[in-house]
């Protein structure tokens, strides 16, 4: 994916970098805080975002010896099943105790199987001792009659999990990762309904633009962007206008429409305070609430110019110090939603819809910690989850001091060279 253009220089709004190193390293090195132990069964999740910040960041190599580096590869690859695939974390193993009785409760995990593999790409592996062949057999066997895919195959290959968007996202990265975007049978083993995945993400489309969960359900910012980011990894986005018209179906119904959606993701209700009804208070004028009557702060965020537009016209918009996004209509401005909003729009090729320079600002004064990482909300303590989505963000936005990253697949630009540089991937894609 190509290089983003810089966030322009905002004096006064800095990434502490030196803060974010140790941030992560305290989470690759020691035990995490208590909060995570409900986590356990995701510790291939965790691992995924600790080792890909640290990428990120620039300071893999740093942080890990080569035999930590090799011992990182063999614990993933002691999670791969027998039958092929990973499970989400070593807690479920039974070791030689497995039988085909007691099978069920180590099963094989889309989530687990897709971040071991991205593990290992970003750690260096050449993925030769994954059984690809094993994988593509089984991520057929998770897609319904509908064309959405569940989380995992449960007794009598009932299917498990929810039919959102986010498990067919993960099961496209798979498939992304071991055939590209080739369609059919490949050396005997069949392909998902690429088809059929695609006409239940357009059922899942909104009267306004965004992506639901399912059919008729609210839309929701991180569905429209797995949904966005899947048929990215599919080859199935709509053709831009230069582009000749093949037979294939593809989502996005009305794209102007998505865009306007994801574009209006971006809020100033940035703060808890920031949600309550001001209809009536005294900051309710045109200049104030020129669209809602929840900014009950808002007199306080703009700039010099802002502040000057106000004196002089009292019906014009403000310049923004900071803007949150969310992930619904009416929602407080949450970290993770800048990730799950511009990283569909990146892939779209109109992040330039975003106000990058208040959002990183926002990202920067408000729910960047002073111990590193990034918090929900302003106020919020840093978590994982959040830290790790904050940081791709900013680098989406071409943060000076982190690495380019790939937005779809949410890893560096570098550890996606690295697999299309594998051979056995080359004979494939071509």
């Amino acid at each position: 994916m190509a290089s983003a253009q810089a966030v322009p220089v905002d004096e006064g709004a800095n990434l502490e970098y030196a803060k974010h190193i140790r941030y992560w390293r305290r989470n690759l090195k020691t035990f995490l805080p208590h909060h995570y132990t409900g986590n356990d069964s995701m510790r291939m999740t965790l691992a995924f975002f600790i080792l890909s910040a640290e990428d990120i960041l620039g300071d893999l190599d740093g942080a890990l010896s080569p035999e930590e580096r090799e011992g990182f590869i063999e614990w993933v690859y002691a999670c791969q099943l027998p039958n092929g695939c990973f499970r989400p974390s070593p807690a479920t193993d039974f070791g030689s105790s497995r039988n085909d009785d007691n099978a069920i409760w180590d099963p094989a995990h889309v989530p687990g199987t897709f971040f071991a593999l991205l593990i290992l790409i970003l750690l260096g592996d050449d993925l030769a001792q994954v059984k690809r062949p094993e994988i593509l057999a089984w991520l057929t066997k998770l897609q319904r009659p509908d064309g959405s895919f569940g989380e995992t195959i449960g007794v009598n290959g009932r299917i498990e999990g929810g039919n959102d968007t986010r498990f067919g996202y993960m099961v496209t990265g798979i498939r992304w990762i071991l055939r590209g975007t080739v369609e059919g049978p490949i050396d005997g083993i069949p392909d998902i309904n690429v088809d059929q995945f695609v006409r239940c993400i357009q059922a899942s489309e909104t009267y306004d633009g965004g992506i639901s969960e399912a059919a008729f359900h609210e839309a929701h910012a991180g569905f429209a962007s797995c949904a966005i980011n899947a048929l990215y990894l599919v080859d199935r986005l709509p053709l831009a206008a230069h582009q000749t018209p093949d037979n294939k179906i593809r989502g996005l119904t009305n794209l102007p429409q998505t865009l306007h959606w994801l574009a209006a993701r971006q809020t100033l209700t940035i703060d808890e305070e920031d949600a309550f009804d001001t209809r009536g208070d005294e900051t309710d004028s045109a200049a104030t609430c020129h669209d809602a009557h929840s900014f009950v702060k808002l007199k306080s965020y703009p700039s010099a110019t802002g502040e000057q537009a106000v004196r002089t016209q009292p019906t014009s918009h403000f310049e923004l110090q900071w803007i949150g996004v969310n992930g619904r209509c009416n929602k407080i401005g949450d970290t993770c939603y800048a990730y799950w909003v511009g990283a569909p729009l990146k892939v779209l090729g109109h992040l330039d819809l975003l106000d990058k320079k208040a959002i990183r600002r926002w990202l920067l004064d408000k729910t960047q910690h002073i111990v590193g990482g990034f918090g929900k909300v302003p106020g919020a303590p840093p978590d994982i989850y959040h830290a790790y989505l904050g940081l791709v963000i900013l680098a989406i936005f071409g943060e000076a001091g982190l690495k380019n990253v790939d937005a779809a697949l949410c890893i560096s630009n570098r550890a996606i060279r690295h697999l299309e540089s594998l051979a056995w991937r080359k004979s494939i894609v071509g």
